[in-house]
């Protein structure tokens, strides 16, 4: 299993690494440059035109490398997951294009990428349960107490999937941030569906996750390489095709392997970015007075004199001891 895993992540990383000096030439021909904000931080200025949509160079790493190093490549398992995190890039990649192929500013509106997020998670929570027995219940972090939701837990998850997949996407607003970010909490799926295929216990159903295991590695590789283009100077962006689709993946993973609230604690700082946004608007629209120089809380610390790099850098470290914390609530529940 060790050894499909270690492979998944090194085919990923290399596909990534060769896709990226082919795609990023053909994505800054076809013009599809990055638009900036001019309300944003005034060094953010000189990325404009920088080439974006780049989420589909690591995708494609993603996906050939799983169902290569797959054990069940056609699993449902393995159709699910892939689906959540195309899907999800689906949508950003619609979104992407009629921003930027379209000159459409705004892209699509908020209630038609809501009702597309909704309608992807319930089909996701609807799936896991009726097909693979995943059950309506919940475990509660550091325990092994399954909370029996029934009907409830379709919109209360959906919630949650809505909600991280977002806060992935608030989270891609800095070199490097979301693909460093997004791989440390990948790593942590990896050790929870490695000890899930190696337990069978625990809140553990089946000992098939070993393949989600190999998907989590390849999502490392593909974030890896794609950091060599996006780290500070960034060469290209992911764009929503990118962050979505990293959402989804997450997401993915999260309802098969039961742990869906333990995401919460794993992606801690994509929490902690939607909250900052929430915080604002709220407090902007009820005391016309803003907690953050600028929200998500990333801008807040730009502005406040940190380098970018240094953000990211600090946010780095953020989701790996949230990912740790997150691997060690799973673990409490197995014994």
């Amino acid at each position: 299993m060790w050894e499909r895993i270690f492979l998944a992540a090194a085919l990923a990383l290399m596909i990534t690494l060769i896709l990226g000096p082919l795609m990023i030439p053909v994505l800054r021909v076809m013009k599809f440059g990055q638009t900036i904000r001019e309300e944003g931080p005034k060094r953010h200025l000189a990325k404009a035109g920088t080439p974006t949509m780049g989420g589909i160079i690591f995708l494609v790493g993603i996906v050939v490398s799983a169902l290569i190093m797959a054990e069940k490549p056609t699993s449902l398992e393995m159709v699910m997951v892939i689906s959540a995190m195309l899907g999800y890039g689906l949508i950003g990649f619609i979104d992407d294009f009629i921003k930027v192929v379209l000159h459409r500013s705004l892209g699509l509106r908020a209630y038609q990428k809501l009702i597309g997020q909704i309608a992807l998670a319930l089909l996701l929570t609807w799936g896991a349960n009726r097909y693979l027995g995943r059950g309506t219940d919940l475990v509660i972090p550091f325990t092994s107490i399954h909370l029996e939701l029934g009907l409830f837990y379709y919109p209360f998850v959906s919630f949650i999937i809505v909600g991280i997949t977002n806060a992935v996407n608030l989270t891609d607003g800095l070199d490097g941030l979301a693909a460093g970010t997004t791989l440390f909490s990948m790593l942590s799926y990896v050790s929870i569906a490695t000890l899930a295929a190696s337990q069978g216990g625990g809140v553990a159903i089946l000992a098939y996750e070993s393949d989600l295991a190999v998907f989590a590695a390849a999502a490392v590789g593909g974030c890896f390489g794609f950091l060599r283009f996006n780290k500070n100077p960034a060469r290209v962006f992911m764009g929503d095709t990118g962050s979505l689709a990293l959402g989804g993946a997450l997401v993915g993973l999260a309802v098969l392997t039961k742990t869906e609230l333990i995401l919460l604690i794993i992606g801690g700082v994509y929490v902690v970015e939607a909250i900052s946004v929430i915080l604002q608007v709220f407090s902007y629209q009820t005391t016309g007075k803003r907690i953050f120089r600028m929200s998500p809380l990333h801008h807040h610390f730009e502005l406040g004199g940190w380098h970018e790099w240094k953000v990211v850098m600090v946010f780095w470290l953020a989701s790996l001891l949230c990912g740790v914390l997150g691997v060690i609530a799973y673990m409490a529940g197995m014994f």
